[in-house]
């Protein structure tokens, strides 16, 4: 019975994001405005050309409209120069291999092939796929006259309009959400992954908690990664976008060198966490630090995790309610304490045997780097 547990979680799941839709902001609420725009944007070109103009091929409009409700207004613009552009082309070329062969199945497999190879070129992305099919629509339907190849670019250009239009001027899409989410997650994943860190320096660790930390490092990567996708995302929907100053979009993001801070800090916490994993075990390439280090280190991370607060509440941005914010205050005291905490780590280096020096001094480089990189003004390292 794996297919029925199956299902039913994909219907929890579409359950939960309808909810989600429902209740507020969101990408679920963004993707349920987005989809009623292309329907109501594909039910406008069929109205226009199918209706109003008796148009031949009238389905070309609203096919063309619907794929054009994209996620920015810039997106719908070149979407729609590739659409045509494909569309035209495979128009153009099943016509004139109709009129030249005089035989349909000949004309198609002479077409295709063309027609599916230039829709697997990335220069016309998703929009490719419409050569092929607009040329097996030309030549199933027997529209191979010039007038005909006109009524389908016609009727596909008035369908791209009404998409480009529906997009921006209908709640034009502006994704800044998405920035802020990323941004609030980074500090907050950072600071608990510090938590455990400094927890597992004061009770002992084991090669596998170190393992486990350098894994949970190396997903912040991905979390920058999303974060710069977001950013990018964000420029890219206020190009051409007549309508973003009239949306709520709340106060300014914070600025992206800041972002370069947190993936310098993701990068020495993977450093950390992988000299840890080396220091620890049955066999250790690095010899493991004394316990007096060890607490210390504890005391650094767990500073250094404070630290991570401040940012996650200013970019949060919670509505003050009756007892004020719930955010978590910050600590103006917070880096001071942390650098004061590796200050008594550095010291420890001073008369240890070289081998325990090798893995302690590499430990304090790592945190020093880190406490850099968490500073308001994130001292390049």
């Amino acid at each position: 019975m794996r297919w029925w547990s199956r299902l039913r979680w994909e219907a929890g799941a579409i359950r939960r994001s309808a909810l989600r839709a429902v209740r507020g902001p969101g990408s679920e609420r963004n993707t349920l405005v987005q989809s009623l725009k292309a329907a109501a944007a594909a039910v406008l070109a069929w109205a226009v050309t199918g209706w109003w103009w008796g148009a031949p091929m009238a389905l070309m409009a609203p096919w063309a409209a619907v794929a054009l409700v994209q996620s920015t207004v810039y997106r719908s613009l070149v979407s729609a120069v590739q659409q045509v552009a494909v569309i035209g082309f495979g128009a153009v070329l099943a016509a004139g291999m109709a009129a030249a062969t005089g035989n349909t199945t000949v004309a198609m497999a002479l077409v295709l092939p063309v027609t599916v190879l230039l829709g697997n070129w990335d220069r016309f992305g998703t929009q490719g796929l419409y050569a092929p099919t607009t040329a097996l629509f030309v030549l199933a339907y027997g529209s191979t006259s010039f007038a005909d190849v006109g009524h389908r670019l016609l009727e596909t250009l008035i369908g791209a309009l009404i998409g480009i239009g529906v997009n921006a001027l209908v709640l034009p899409p502006v994704h800044l959400k998405d920035v802020r989410a990323h941004l609030d997650r980074l500090p907050r994943e950072t600071a608990e992954l510090l938590r455990a860190m400094a927890s597992g320096m004061e009770h002992g660790y084991e090669r596998a908690d170190a393992e486990r930390w350098h894994d949970r490092a190396r997903d912040l990567h991905g979390t920058i990664a999303s974060l710069h996708e977001a950013r990018g995302w964000t420029r890219e929907s206020y190009r051409f976008n007549p309508g973003h100053r009239l949306r709520r979009s709340g106060p300014a993001l914070p600025p992206s060198e800041r972002d370069s801070a947190w993936e310098r800090a993701a990068h020495h916490l993977m450093s950390l966490t992988r000299l840890l994993a080396d220091a620890a075990g049955g066999s250790p390439s690095l010899r493991p630090p004394h316990s007096d280090a060890l607490q210390a280190l504890g005391e650094v991370l767990r500073r250094a995790a404070e630290v991570c607060v401040p940012e996650a509440a200013r970019v949060a941005v919670p509505a003050p309610g009756p007892g004020g914010s719930d955010a978590q205050e910050p600590r103006a005291d917070a880096l001071p304490d942390a650098w004061s905490a590796h200050g008594r780590l550095k010291a420890l280096v001073i008369g240890e045997d070289p081998e325990t020096a090798t893995s302690l001094g590499g430990v304090v480089a790592e945190t020093q780097q880190l406490l850099y990189a968490l500073e308001p003004g994130g001292t390049p390292s």
